[in-house]
């Protein structure tokens, strides 16, 4: 039978009622976001959580030593000496990076996340501080300005890739667009003379020029860029101005484009 509250000594009354407000109070901590929503917060908290993939090189990988590394990586740490606290990346896979971030596991997202209007609706995006280009690429001597050039041209992409949606909305008829099983395959062919031209990323681009002399093959024209943003969560528009800041002053200064040379071996692309 359970005490009335009227039978329960003062005391005793007392006693539970610190007992419960500890409790609540100790809950209240357990719900409290670990994730910071603004500049102070993330001092106090004294660490920069970002989220990064890292199987995806040379944006973002693994070192010899197991530590994330790659170009997202050198640009979270930029930020993190910028509001004078440490950074701690928590590697994260392209399905599972938002759920992070708005779950608060991450304070912000470098996770070569490109902007789109559908993640818009679920994160806020700074500005652009990186981009993917897929371009396309073909030996210096063979003249091809822009799309018009590549009637009765070879040209190889990666089969359902991003350059094979591309080269097929510009190609003209007569081009003779030859797919295959992936970028590896696609530079072979060309490496080998099976094709005029491929549609690849920079990336792939610099690891073809790094196999043959100088000057054998160019980038033609931009077949298409994605911009990347860091994505932070809804509200943390005080922590956007900040990241904005850093964006804004690290372009202006080249250091940016320092770090994607670093990685990528070619300029930053002009992001808008």
């Amino acid at each position: 039978m359970t005490a009335s509250p009227s039978r329960i000594p003062p005391s005793r009354r007392a006693f539970n009622g610190a007992l419960a407000a500890a409790a609540l109070g100790a809950l209240g901590l357990q719900a409290a976001p670990a994730g910071a929503q603004t500049v102070a917060e993330l001092k106090q908290k004294g660490k920069l959580v970002v989220g990064m993939l890292v199987d995806f090189p040379p944006y973002g990988i693994t070192n010899t030593q197991n530590q994330p590394d790659g170009y997202d990586a050198d640009v979270a740490r930029l930020p993190a000496k910028d509001l004078g606290v440490p950074l701690e990346i928590v590697p994260v896979t392209g399905p599972n990076r938002i759920p992070f971030l708005l779950t608060n596991k991450v304070d912000a997202l470098v996770a070569s996340l490109a902007i789109t209007p559908e993640r818009a609706k679920q994160v806020l995006f700074s500005k652009p501080y990186s981009a993917a280009s897929i371009v396309l690429y073909g030996p210096t001597k063979t003249k091809i300005a822009g799309p018009d050039d590549l009637k009765g041209l070879r040209v190889g992409v990666a089969r359902a890739s991003t350059q094979d949606v591309a080269v097929t909305r510009i190609a003209p008829e007569g081009t003779q667009i030859r797919r295959f099983d992936d970028d590896a395959s696609a530079m072979q062919a060309l490496l080998s003379g099976q094709v005029d031209a491929i549609g690849c990323s920079v990336t792939v681009a610099a690891q073809i020029a790094r196999r043959v002399p100088a000057g054998t093959f160019e980038n033609k024209f931009q077949l298409v860029q994605q911009n990347m943003a860091v994505a932070l969560r809804p509200g943390q528009d005080d922590l956007a101005r900040a990241i904005n800041d850093f964006i804004d002053r690290n372009t202006a200064n080249g250091e940016l484009n320092k770090l994607y040379r670093k990685w990528l071996e070619t300029d930053l692309p002009k992001l808008g």
